[in-house]
């Protein structure tokens, strides 16, 4: 069989790929649109193969919602990290809710009660320049790179329209050690910081001295007060400019009323302090120590928030108090069974759940129903235009 084949391109399924079929056989397709008949190369066939692969390579009939490629360094054969960067953007929102509405119905036996909304400003700006962290590994010539889809070779980077200028011009306009990761990170004032192999980097080497900046500072508000982040340039936080705040947004309006609330897989405090700073006690537990010590230091005016650095699930079952709402923001694997478990056996009236993947959400919202929680509110919003990925927060009550 020859590897380039005609298909008919149907519907989008979960990890930035459509589903065609070939003789019979399943294929995920990338850089495709639902209806579009394309000529694809297949990377992945045989009968040994697991699943089969293919990119769209040609174009025979355009979807409607297909536009010239925004990073054609993430098209067929390129870099991962931009697979819909040939959807219009109402395409994209399109495409996402699709995969949400059939993972629910698939693995909640619900259906998903929400839509997946813009960021504001995104539409203005094409969804590019929304990026405020970036990785990279530097290449045997120093070149910032990224790795093949499903490779491990890498492809020296020309542009990076999804970061900000001055993330992509510290990105690209710099050699570093080869094989070095490189990190960099815009905080909320402007500043940008660069971390190679977790050390900081100035000025196109390394900074040795004792006292040399490895974070960034992130602004978000609370209600009528500004929140402080101090987070480590490599660490993680949200990437989209817009993230932090419109996720705060709606996890401050979801818990309500709450007086003490859980956050669990609290990172550096993104919800612990302002839950706090609008008038709550807050036990915050994060697993990873370098998080959990910046949760502390944000934290530190507030003692009303019990910042724990240990592991949710040992936690919980060493007992964390009576709690009117839980925030939960597990990762893209999601929380799981024992886990939720453990969360309903703390019998708070709401849950908050902030999840990153579309499958391990709906699986969870099954488990939680069987807990006795409801899901009474969804919102799914774009905070990654031009890839697969999206954020979703589900509110749930105790019936």
């Amino acid at each position: 069989m020859s590897d380039l084949v005609d298909l008919t391109i149907g519907a989008p399924a979960h990890g930035g790929h459509c589903v065609a079929r070939l003789d019979g056989r399943v294929v995920f397709v990338r850089h495709a649109l639902p209806g579009e008949t394309v000529r694809a190369r297949l990377t992945e066939s045989g009968e040994d193969a697991k699943l089969w692969r293919a990119d769209a390579v040609e174009i025979i009939e355009p979807s409607p919602d297909r536009v010239p490629s925004v990073w054609p360094e993430a098209g067929p054969g390129g870099v991962g990290g931009g697979e819909l960067a040939h959807v219009s953007l109402a395409g994209q929102l399109a495409w996402k809710e699709s995969v949400l509405r059939e993972s629910f119905e698939r693995f909640a036996k619900a259906p998903f009660p929400g839509v997946v909304a813009q960021v504001p400003g995104d539409a203005e700006s094409g969804g590019l320049r929304y990026r405020t962290r970036v990785s990279a590994t530097a290449d045997s010539e120093g070149r910032a790179s990224m790795a093949v889809h499903r490779s491990r070779d890498l492809r020296a980077l020309e542009s990076m329209p999804l970061a900000t200028e001055a993330v992509e011009e510290a990105l690209l306009g710099n050699r570093f050690p080869a094989g070095a990761r490189v990190s960099i990170a815009q905080g909320s004032d402007g500043v940008t910081r660069t971390m190679v192999n977790g050390k900081p980097w100035h000025n196109g080497r390394a900074d040795s001295r004792k006292n040399a900046a490895r974070t960034v500072r992130q602004d978000v508000r609370a209600g009528d007060e500004l929140a402080q982040f101090r987070v480590s340039a490599d660490g993680f936080w949200q990437v989209h400019r817009g993230a932090a705040q419109l996720l705060v947004d709606t996890v401050l309006d979801a818990v309500g009323e709450a007086a003490r609330v859980a956050d669990l897989y609290a990172g550096a405090g993104l919800f612990s302090l302002p839950l706090a700073m609008t008038g709550r006690d807050v036990i915050s537990i994060e697993s990873d120590a370098q998080a959990s010590r910046a949760a502390k230091r944000n934290c530190h005016h507030y003692p009303q928030v019990d910042v724990v650095h240990g592991d949710v699930r040992r936690e919980l079952s060493r007992g964390i108090g009576p709690v009117d709402a839980v925030v939960l923001d597990p990762p893209r694997s999601g929380a799981g069974a024992k886990t939720l478990e453990l969360v309903g056996a703390v019998r708070a009236n709401h849950l908050v759940y902030v999840a990153c993947d579309p499958v391990a959400l709906a699986r969870d919202t099954a488990i939680l129903a069987t807990l006795g929680y409801a899901l009474v509110r969804a919102e799914a919003v774009d905070l990654f235009p031009m890839t697969h990925h999206m954020e979703t927060i589900a509110t749930f009550e105790r019936r």
